[in-house]
């Protein structure tokens, strides 16, 4: 099984790669899915978050791959973001169940692509592995912070939370992969070094976490710096931000632009502010959603664009039409 073009595979072609999607123009992600499955009645605050409904409820996250679809997304990320072996050993998997909740990530993502497929055979539908940084391990909201105490990338835990999912991934034949809500440069750089040393042939995204001003990661590195790295490697098919409110976007657009002319991406929540410890969100203030400022981020060089937190299909519908617009 592979990532891939639903219409080419039904046709006997080469699966589309999502460089040449992004070169065709504007592709539009999914949005949340821990958001979508609390508004289903699917339970996420543990430390599992989305990923306890892999086994609690697996059609649910199909049906909500499914609406995304529906909705216009035609690149869907496995629910595997919180998904590694040590939460889910710690959860009370063994190792072999842990790999396999995380396989049913790609299998529910892929059968959700495939039945979509049948139905719309003119379209090419991509499905990219997500890979969620050490802090959604953590489950303690240092995703947005980088506040981490390891020795990046030596620390065994840290190879541990990250190998055995990308082992995963990788034999379950997922080629493209969304490293993503990334705090910390040193993170972007070990976890694209495995990507590329199981997969040699795979393409990647990588979003990074940004601080509101839009100039410096999470932990403080500069932007322009992580953009510069992601630049040089081939295997970066595009390079953004994610998970910050939709004006963060703004401010850091400039400084993506100017460090590469490799596609960006950009997939805000919804504005609003996370609290770690009750594990909630409370409305944020004057927001502005990403359909509305999608052709000015368009114009700015994104072609992958989507939502995260708090984003729902009817948001990825809106911006579906103003992409085609």
């Amino acid at each position: 099984m592979r990532t891939f073009s639903v219409s080419a595979t039904s046709l006997g072609r080469e699966p589309a790669r999502l460089a040449d999607l992004l070169a065709r123009g504007p592709v539009v992600l999914d949005g949340a899915m821990g958001t979508e499955l609390d508004a289903r009645g699917v339970d996420t605050r543990n430390a599992l978050w989305s990923a306890l409904a892999l086994t609690a409820a697996p059609d649910v996250v199909r049906e909500v791959h499914t609406d995304y679809l529906g909705a216009g997304a035609r690149v869907i990320t496995t629910n595997t973001y919180q998904a590694t072996l040590p939460a889910l050993i710690r959860s009370g998997c063994d190792a072999v169940a842990a790999r396999e909740v995380i396989a049913a990530g790609v299998r529910l993502a892929e059968d959700a692509a495939r039945r979509f497929g049948k139905e719309h055979p003119e379209e090419s539908v991509l499905v990219a592995g997500g890979l969620g940084p050490y802090g959604a391990y953590l489950a303690d909201g240092s995703e947005y912070t980088g506040a981490y105490d390891i020795n990046i990338p030596e620390d065994s835990g840290f190879l541990e939370v990250h190998r055995p999912r990308i082992e995963v991934l990788v034999g379950e034949g997922i080629d493209l992969f969304a490293l993503e809500t990334l705090p910390r440069l040193d993170e972007a750089q070990a976890l694209l070094a495995m990507v590329k040393g199981l997969a040699p042939q795979a393409e990647c995204w990588v979003s990074f976490q940004v601080r509101s001003d839009g100039a410096r990661l999470a932990d403080g590195t500069p932007l322009d710096e992580a953009v510069a790295w992601a630049a040089r490697e081939e295997t970066v098919v595009a390079v953004g931000v994610n998970c910050v409110a939709p004006d963060v976007v703004d401010r850091a657009l400039p400084v993506l632009r100017a460090c590469t002319s490799k596609p960006l991406v950009a997939y805000p929540n919804a504005g609003d502010l996370y609290d770690p410890v009750a594990k909630s969100w409370r409305a944020g203030e004057g927001r502005s959603g990403a359909a509305a400022l999608a052709p000015s981020w368009i114009a700015s060089g994104v072609r992958l664009i989507g939502g995260c937190c708090r984003t729902r299909p009817a948001q990825i519908r809106e911006l579906a039409r103003a992409v085609d617009a």
